[in-house]
């Protein structure tokens, strides 16, 4: 059984056979989950698509919600055709 101390920070080290066993890497992060008896479980945060937020920086003129789907279209078209 794997076991870390706490320091006067509040911080732990995740035993490497833990770290390997979740999957961890420097960088990452964890959430804890608490049981329903109390108990606190370690698990590897995924990321959520709300973490893209902001990502991407469009600089250009703006554009419409017709304009969007019109190229949406043309696109899907164009690769629905490439298949056939």
């Amino acid at each position: 059984m794997a076991s870390a101390a706490l320091t006067s920070k509040g911080q732990i080290t995740i035993p490497i056979d833990v770290r390997r066993k979740l999957g961890l890497k420097p960088g990452d992060r964890v959430r804890f989950v608490e049981g329903a008896n109390g108990e606190y479980i370690l698990r590897p945060k995924t990321n959520s698509i709300m973490d893209l937020a902001g990502i991407a920086h469009y600089s250009g003129p703006p554009v419409t919600i017709e304009e969007m789907n019109e190229t949406i279209a043309q696109g899907w078209a164009g690769d629905w055709s490439k298949e056939r």
